[in-house]
């Protein structure tokens, strides 16, 4: 019964999420919301105990999740011996971009860091 409790309180979290992005026409994605809307119920032990149910529920069964993108992946093979290459290609491209600029901006937020907050010196 927990587990019936923990989704229904991840299916309204969700769904608040969406009516509020809606309603308000906020510029993030309705499950964005409802994530941190989550967030926030889950400082009381009520809510906490069946989503924590529910998540470990879903997490023994992530492998089934994976069976419908090996199907994917199996149904456009054509697609992937064409294109694959270059979607290969995209991938490492992006990633290396989104790599060093995480690492731009976190040396640009490092350098900002007020005098309060710096590291304190190790003693020799």
């Amino acid at each position: 019964m927990a587990v019936l409790t923990g989704l229904a309180w991840l299916l309204l979290c969700q769904s608040a999420g969406e009516v509020l992005t809606r309603l308000f026409g906020l510029p993030l994605p309705g499950p964005v919301v409802g994530m941190l809307l989550l967030l926030l119920a889950l400082r009381w032990p009520r809510i906490r105990a069946p989503v924590g149910a529910v998540a470990d529920a879903l997490l023994a069964h992530l492998s089934l999740l994976f069976v419908p993108v090996g199907v994917g992946v199996m149904t456009h093979l054509g697609l992937l011996s064409q294109y694959g290459l270059r979607m290969l290609m995209a991938i490492v491209v992006s990633t290396w971009i989104g790599l060093a600029v995480t690492a731009v901006v976190l040396r640009l937020l490092l350098r900002r860091r007020p005098p309060s907050m710096e590291p304190a010196e190790q003693a020799e």
